[in-house]
């Protein structure tokens, strides 16, 4: 069987993990996190949902979310179920995080909460959000979905902002197929929070079964025997069809789904949680030792740690000096099975299915990153060697 590394570095289930037992998933993440408490939910986008749903109940006059231009696409669904409006902005330079003067023009009175957004593992800046957040009376939601076990200044990302959540979806270290976590420091966001769990979230007799068929699939074929069939033959007709959206799952449908998370479900979480520290140790000692190899490409930029933050590595994310040379690269990259993807691949108002949810917008900085970006998976599945052939590979392409 043709060997197929996956673009991000998942935590591998054993087979034991899935015996049924008892055990309290909540109370092992949230002391593992070093909080109080936690509240599952089905995804994170669910878990945005939720959040959302609560903070218009307590501001009900507000009804825009404000959020960066390039993110993933359920952010804008998430946003849409509640009944609100997304508000882009734009990107800083050359970076994922929110440009700090399109962020002030993007709030007013009708903010109802700022998301910055903790992407491919790296901590964004909280700080400006909120300061952005508190001079217009809004929320800050931090969106950690792909940045469990990530911190800032010591403790947990999510908690400097009044709210925030993680995703357990497949790919984001640990998994549950799907789930989400979502926490506050505030007791009464927390309670309203639970008022809007049991508002919301409805039972679901075939997504429970769905996603319990779908976690033991993970369980079986997530190993690089076996991820070509899973992974690598739909990402390559995805590909020969032209299709870059459906090649990186970015195809959602805008019907989000929402019910419990089956206890059988965090039962497996309790037991993989065991292992998720070790794995993020593991992961974290490998990417560093493989920055500088692309640090040293020129106009190339590799993402690091900022000041102050430790954050997880699920894979590398970078930008090439232009789109032609990123191009170039996913050429000769994409579909060679070893990890190499793109993230998003367009900003927000660029997708055909959210037309009508997104309104247009001049966002040349969000553009210009999804056109330059590439990710490389930092899963231990990729040895050294097959590292360097993807070095060589950028280095080839690069302008000159």
């Amino acid at each position: 069987m043709r060997r197929e590394l996956p673009p991000t570095a998942g935590l591998p289930l054993h087979l034991s993990d899935l015996l049924p037992r008892r055990a309290d998933f909540g109370a092992a993440l949230a002391g593992w996190l070093g909080i109080d408490e936690v509240q599952l939910e089905c995804s994170g986008t669910a878990a945005m949902v939720v959040a959302l749903h609560a903070m218009h109940r307590l501001r009900p006059g507000r009804d825009e979310v404000v959020v960066p231009a390039w993110t993933c696409p359920l952010v804008a669904l998430a946003i849409h179920r509640v009944g609100l409006k997304p508000r882009l902005c734009d990107l800083a330079p050359d970076h994922f995080d929110l440009d700090p003067s399109a962020l002030a023009a993007s709030c007013g009175e009708r903010t109802l909460a700022v998301v910055p957004t903790h992407l491919a593992g790296r901590v964004a800046d909280v700080r400006q959000a909120l300061a952005a957040a508190r001079a217009c009376g809004a929320y800050v939601l931090e969106d950690a979905a792909q940045a469990l076990g990530a911190r800032q200044d010591g403790r947990t990302v999510g908690l400097m902002g009044d709210a925030g959540f993680f995703s357990l979806a497949v790919g984001k270290g640990l998994t549950l197929y799907e789930g989400g976590v979502l926490m506050s420091r505030d007791p009464g966001l927390r309670r309203a929070f639970a008022d809007s769990h049991r508002e919301v979230i409805r039972p679901s007799l075939r997504w429970s079964m769905q996603r319990a068929v779908e976690l033991m699939g993970y369980a079986i074929a997530y190993r690089p025997s076996l991820l070509y069939l899973a992974y690598g033959k739909p990402l390559r007709r995805a590909l020969a069809e032209n299709d870059p959206v459906a090649a990186v799952g970015d195809d959602f449908d805008t019907d989000i789904p929402l019910h419990p998370l089956g206890h059988w479900r965090q039962a497996v979480g309790s037991h993989a949680l065991r292992r998720l520290p070790g794995f993020l140790e593991t992961t974290r000692a490998q990417a560093l030792r493989r920055l500088d190899a692309l640090r040293a490409l020129p106009g190339v930029t590799v993402f690091d740690d900022a000041p102050g933050t430790q954050g997880t590595w699920p894979f590398l994310l970078l930008t090439m000096p232009d789109a032609a040379s990123r191009d170039a690269a996913l050429a000769k990259l994409w579909t060679a099975g070893l990890g190499v993807s793109r993230l998003f691949i367009h900003a927000l108002p660029d997708y055909g299915y959210l037309r009508d949810i997104v309104p247009g917008a001049d966002l040349p900085h969000a553009r210009d990153f999804a056109a330059r970006s590439l990710t490389i998976t930092n899963s231990p599945w990729l040895r050294d060697d097959e590292f360097m052939r993807i070095v060589e590979c950028l280095r080839a392409v690069l302008p000159g």
